[in-house]
């Protein structure tokens, strides 16, 4: 059966570009769009320079390879994205065919630094806090009901102004117990059952839970990608992670509410770098609010156990959320500025399982 070059060129899942003989951009592929951030009306026309940002002359790579009729490759070169963050690429570029102006350049992201390297530094980073946090828990208990018990027997000797001190006493230490519970309850979260999910489902759930209770307040949207494949995860635990994130949403907004948008989307080529080689994250989730910001000194921290913006909170919630996330080989970043919050969730697509022979028992 003949194949159209068309549908070759629509389905390849690297970033490709046609250059003409000036250096202009001819064409891009989907993949190329979504890589750049750009459609591909806006781009067409210009020259390379000016719509691939790298550490490489771009256009003295191309006149080489159009003048020898030979094929160029490039290992680990920075890209800068439209979304701020730079990607490191292998880049190829070959002539279509001999004697062509034309040009084909070819992609090949290894690493998404910014966004998904700072998001690794969390999740990182929060677990190695609440393995502390857990272990500092079982250790602080055992004082504190010490302390509890001494002041319950001091109150019932005590007149009634020093009885004010030891029920302040009481009142803060049952505080501190309920938040090592919390902590406790944090460090031994079962690791995820992982099984193919409809991420839709689970947004529509979490949705649905949240419009009834904490997110009461709120509006909410969705821009759903309808041709999303599954992702691979936990039921409860990414339910979990929606919850936080719509209560996080509300609880900004405060009682003048707001409106929660939910967009999905699908990435092709987004990939974690790991130790055994990157995980590829092309499922992509974000939930955005029109509430007052996270302000610019805690974006960096905000994942981190124990800080939190608010004046009774435990800075557990966003935690929590980057850990399932980091057990689930994907990751969370944010950007927020004053009526705009973007919590960007990325995660893995659900492994193809094999069809089986009919002539399999």
């Amino acid at each position: 059966m003949a194949v159209d070059p068309a549908n070759i060129w629509l389905a390849l899942p690297m970033p490709a570009l046609l250059v003409g003989a000036q250096n202009r951009l001819e064409a891009l592929n989907p993949a190329a769009e979504v890589f750049l951030n750009a459609a591909e009306k806006t781009l067409v026309g210009r020259t390379v320079a000016r719509c691939l940002k790298t550490d490489v002359d771009m256009e003295s790579d191309l006149n080489r390879a159009r003048a020898n009729q030979s094929v160029l490759f490039h290992h680990d070169i920075n890209i800068s994205r439209g979304d701020g963050d730079q990607a490191l690429c292998d880049i190829q570029i070959a002539p279509l065919s001999d004697g062509a102006e034309t040009m084909l350049v070819l992609l090949h992201p290894r690493q998404i630094k910014g966004r998904l390297g700072r998001a690794l530094q969390v999740e990182s980073s929060a677990k190695t806090a609440i393995g502390l946090a857990d272990m500092l828990a079982h250790e602080i208990k055992n004082p504190l009901a010490g302390i509890t018990g001494a002041a319950q027997l001091l109150a019932m000797s005590l007149g009634k102004r020093d009885q004010e001190m030891t029920d302040l006493i009481l009142q803060e230490t049952r505080r501190v117990v309920d938040l090592l519970k919390q902590v406790e309850q944090f460090g031994d979260l079962r690791p995820p059952n992982l099984k193919p999910l409809n991420i839709h489902d689970l947004l529509e759930r979490a949705r649905l839970s949240a419009s009834y209770g904490v997110a009461s307040n709120m509006r909410f949207l969705d821009q759903y990608d309808p041709s999303l494949p599954l992702t691979f995860g936990d039921t409860d635990q990414l339910s979990q992670v929606f919850s936080n994130l719509f209560a996080n949403a509300a609880e900004a907004a405060a009682s003048q509410g707001g409106t929660i948008r939910i967009r999905t989307y699908y990435e092709p080529g987004l990939r974690l770098r790991s130790k055994d080689g990157g995980q590829a994250v092309p499922l992509q989730i974000e939930i955005i609010d029109d509430g007052p910001g996270i302000a610019e000194t805690m974006l960096d921290a905000v994942f981190d156990p124990f800080i939190s913006s608010r004046e009774n909170g435990t800075g557990l919630g966003l935690a929590l959320v980057s850990k399932i996330l980091a057990d689930h080989h994907g990751a969370i970043t944010v950007k927020s500025r004053p009526g705009k919050t973007v919590f960007r969730i990325s995660l893995p697509m659900a492994p193809k399982i094999p069809k089986q022979d009919k002539g399999d028992t």
